[in-house]
């Protein structure tokens, strides 16, 4: 058999879901005829065949979770030869289809305290030991604690599996949660100038432009284990998007560059992209600093999580009248919440405030 592997789908992915099946064994297949369509970190792809052929096996079955360089396909032929696919890219080397697990890591038991025997009985129910909290002398947990958590665990069903892009979230944050060295800023712009009308999308890229170019050090890409980084020329701004199944990031590429009905019209198509998961993976990598509009929703204020290897976020809050001085005097302004969180290992303070000062001088602008 001809041994046909899950191929390399870009920057960064690991693996993916398997989604469903377009083909059977015993079927006869074209070359680039679609044969499986799987879930990347946050794309469905569909992946085609490499050439023409018999299928002879499948490897998976939809909701499993495949790796890079994993066996997916069996061709009939001759033994022996391996193909990993060049439909999508590189491959590495095999591995196999695996269960979905939990996304996170796997618990630490070092620093929990329990007996063998309350490990031995939470193994027993299948409770995590992390999870249970300690009511025993010096945070001992005891066999009660885990009874406690194992009647609550039943009483609620079985767990659901994060999946898709709720599962590559959980991995994106639970690395920048590891890795970034994240800091805050918090301010608010005076927006009582705009024209009826205006679109805050639209302000905040342009804004984010304008930030940028004053202080270049935000818009970069910084590496951890050779402590450098790049200044981007390019503004790519990551938006982040909220749909049903998570948290997407689609970029708007070389916002620099275009003019506001070009934007207007690519940030439409983006979000609406983004929306029904038919955004290519491509275009949901490479940005150099993140846009998070979540006052859009709700909330003044926030600590928007950096994503590696981005240093800087800027989340926008929810627009709102408030009472301020001007000219010596109470008045009431339409004001708009900022929140730039910055990895400080790339970022000093000075740079952050000096970008944040651009942003609003910005957006405070009536045109």
């Amino acid at each position: 058999m001809k041994i046909f592997k899950l191929p390399d789908l870009g920057e960064g992915l690991q693996e993916a879901e398997i989604v469903k099946w377009h083909v059977a064994p015993g079927e006869d297949v074209a070359a680039d005829q679609p044969m499986v369509s799987v879930e990347t970190a946050k794309a469905v792809v569909d992946i085609p065949a490499p050439y023409p052929g018999r299928i002879a096996r499948l490897f998976g079955k939809a909701g499993d979770i495949a790796h890079i360089g994993a066996p997916l396909v069996a061709f009939e032929g001759e033994s022996g030869t391996a193909d990993s696919g060049t439909v999508v890219g590189s491959v590495e080397s095999g591995g196999e289809v695996m269960a979905p697990q939990p996304a996170g890591p796997s618990p630490v038991a070092a620093g929990i305290k329990a007996t063998p025997a309350v490990r031995a009985l939470a193994r027993k129910l299948n409770v995590d030991l992390a999870m249970v909290t300690p009511t025993g002398a010096d945070g001992l947990l005891t066999a009660h604690d885990v009874q406690r958590a194992a009647r609550i665990l039943s009483e609620i069903g079985p767990m659901e599996v994060v999946r898709g892009a709720r599962r590559a979230m959980a991995q994106n944050m639970e690395l920048a949660t590891a890795e970034v060295a994240s800091a805050t800023i918090m301010d608010d712009a005076d927006i009582d100038a705009w024209a009826p009308g205006t679109a805050p999308m639209l302000r905040l890229i342009r804004a984010i432009v304008a930030g940028c170019r004053a202080q270049p050090a935000l818009n970069a890409w910084y590496e951890s284990e050779k402590v450098g980084r790049w200044l981007m020329k390019r503004v790519d701004i990551g938006i982040a998007v909220d749909t049903p199944d998570g948290l997407l990031v689609p970029v708007l590429r070389d916002c620099g560059e275009r003019g506001v009905e070009d934007i207007r019209a690519a940030l439409a198509k983006l979000i609406a992209d983004a929306r029904a998961r038919r955004v290519p993976p491509e275009e949901l990598r490479g940005n150099t600093i993140t846009l998070s509009n979540y006052g859009s929703i709700a909330g003044r204020y926030a600590s928007p999580v950096v994503l590696p290897p981005t240093v800087a976020i800027l989340g926008a809050g929810r627009i709102s009248r408030q009472v301020v001085v001007v000219n010596e005097r109470p008045a009431v302004r339409r004001m708009l919440p900022l929140s730039l969180t910055f990895d400080h290992r790339a970022v000093t303070g000075g740079e952050a405030g000096r970008f944040l000062n651009a942003v609003i001088g910005d957006l405070q602008r009536p045109d």
